[in-house]
């Protein structure tokens, strides 16, 4: 069945958000800050792997490092492109939204669970490779592996920011339910390349939203979406910029 790899998914997400909210019900609001933290250390570190795994490969017994200029580039423009459409507001403006409809006004960490939460779970190059093989051939292997992750992280955050993270089930489904959708079209645009520098960047931008966990909101993480497209776009330039 085509699109399954996304309905386990989302499944998986709902799944951890509510279990995380249960069991966050039993913790108090001193340790839900302290486990936001950590869940945040956790992201960040998630998320610096997954860029330096890019960055840094070893030729010739040495080790080779990479991918000043693809960072630089991507995210300024990504920057600008963001803030020109002001993507943030519109992931705000949604999730103020969702708050209103599923009566949640008192939820002070509504916002920031939905918006936190899908970024975590929505860029990487899973979601559009396991999306890719969910709607060329069928193969729901990659997608079941995230989905097991995304279960994990969701349930952390859920205990410590509630319900709102549940919703990040819907952006995935969005997302990953289109390039599958799409999957013909999208293949010959991600090359092996391709998939290298959206990993990189989105690997950053996870990176980022570790940070303004830990941290507080520091980062408009949302208006530097628009840098995974420059990321796969700098793929079919005629140097390799890692």
């Amino acid at each position: 069945m085509y699109g399954l790899g996304t309905i386990i998914n989302v499944a998986a997400i709902v799944a951890g958000g509510l279990l995380g909210m249960l069991c966050g019900r039993f913790i108090g609001e001193r340790h839900r800050d302290t486990l936001c933290k950590a869940c945040g250390l956790s992201v960040i570190f998630i998320g610096a792997a997954g860029a330096f795994k890019g960055m840094f490969s070893v030729a010739d017994g040495k080790i080779v490092y990479g991918g000043d200029f693809l960072i630089i580039g991507c995210l300024a423009l990504g920057a600008l492109a963001g803030e020109l459409i002001n993507i943030e507001g519109g992931f705000e403006k949604f999730g103020a939204w969702l708050k209103m409809k599923t009566r949640s006004t008192g939820d002070g960490n509504f916002i920031e669970g939905f918006v936190s939460a899908s970024f975590t779970v929505c860029i990487g190059a899973m979601a559009i490779v396991g999306s890719i093989n969910d709607g060329l051939h069928g193969d729901h292997t990659v997608l079941v592996t995230k989905a097991i992750l995304d279960f994990i992280i969701i349930m952390i955050m859920a205990a410590s920011l509630g319900k709102g993270t549940v919703f990040s089930a819907i952006p995935v489904a969005i997302l990953q339910g289109g390039v599958t959708a799409l999957s013909v079209l999208i293949k010959p645009i991600m090359t092996e390349t391709a998939l290298l520098y959206l990993s990189v960047v989105g690997n950053i931008l996870i990176f980022c939203v570790g940070i303004n966990l830990v941290f507080g909101k520091k980062i408009k993480v949302a208006n530097l979406l628009p840098s995974i497209i420059f990321a796969v776009a700098s793929a079919f330039l005629p140097i390799k910029l890692i």
